[in-house]
């Protein structure tokens, strides 16, 4: 039994095609196939199911692979240590964030990480947070920027900043006025949020006591969406002060929250057992060195 036979029959697994799947590891499908074979003839039972349209794991197929997986990883993380222990901020990293940071946090920091670490490459996937969360786990992203709490005991979470809310109001609404705004008030004066999968949707509900709510009559699908509406008068919303940096939307008003506690924490989350522990730590203390104007230090 090799490492090479055992990458091929994780590849056949994610692929269900011997095609596909010698693709995946740069050989001919007649290599992958006898390489497969001769593992199955060591091992002596059949791992795959051959007769299915797309060829899938038998029952203790499935055992074997899950063990294969965790062999071939482990073998690219001694791969990766022995490479990054010269420079660990010398590589590529997958990063995930959340739309509604994204773009209003990357633009200030990526100068400075670069500034930082010049060798250091980021990648940027940006998905709502289920999907970052599933990626970490697959192997698909290395890291993720989120809003927090992030409760799973097998990543990695190093707090970064607070960012306080601010009341989104039409520019004509009687709140408009007020030098600041009570959650209360702004509760019940026409709360529109965002579409369900929106960790910032969540966090607008918790914020303002109103969990219980099942449903609104309009949603939006992203932040941008949610000023136009407010813009026209449709109601009321909350942004996070990121959001809020810039020319903003004509007939929109942003003004502070009175309770200090209308504020989402935003951390970075690695896998604990992730390889780039070390870089992602590094990257962590980088941010937090140069937190964005209107945030606050956790």
């Amino acid at each position: 039994m090799t490492l090479q036979e055992l990458r091929y029959l994780v590849a056949l697994a994610d692929c269900g095609h011997f095609g596909q799947a010698a693709e995946a590891c740069c050989v001919s499908q007649s290599t992958l196939s006898t390489g497969l074979k001769k593992l199955e003839d060591v091992l002596g039972v059949i791992v795959f199911d051959r007769s299915l349209k797309r060829v899938a794991p038998t029952p203790i197929g499935l055992e074997i692979v899950a063990s294969a997986r965790r062999i071939v990883e482990e073998a690219a993380r001694i791969k990766e240590l022995a490479g990054y222990a010269k420079d660990p901020m010398e590589r590529t990293v997958h990063l995930g964030v959340i739309p509604t940071l994204g773009p209003y946090y990357l633009p200030h920091v990526l100068t400075r990480v670069r500034g930082a670490h010049p060798k250091l490459r980021l990648l940027l996937r940006e998905e709502m947070t289920p999907h970052l969360l599933g990626h970490l786990d697959e192997g698909k992203l290395d890291a993720a920027l989120l809003a927090l709490p992030i409760h799973d005991p097998n990543l990695e979470v190093a707090a970064l900043f607070r960012e306080p809310f601010l009341a989104a109001l039409p520019a004509d609404h009687p709140l408009a006025a007020s030098r600041v705004v009570a959650i209360d008030d702004l509760a019940h004066a026409g709360l529109l949020l965002l579409e369900e999968g929106h960790c910032l949707r969540d966090q607008a509900l918790r914020v303002c006591h109103l969990q219980g709510l099942k449903s609104e009559e309009i949603r939006a699908t992203s932040l941008e969406t949610l000023r136009q509406m407010v813009a026209l008068g449709l109601g009321v919303t909350l942004i996070p002060s990121l959001a809020g940096v810039g020319p903003g939307v004509p007939g929109v008003v942003l003004k502070p929250i009175a309770e200090t506690s209308a504020s989402r924490g935003i951390g970075l989350v690695w896998r604990r057992r992730s390889p780039l522990a070390h870089t992602l730590a590094q990257l962590a203390k980088t941010l937090v060195a140069r937190l964005p104007p209107g945030t606050l230090a956790l």
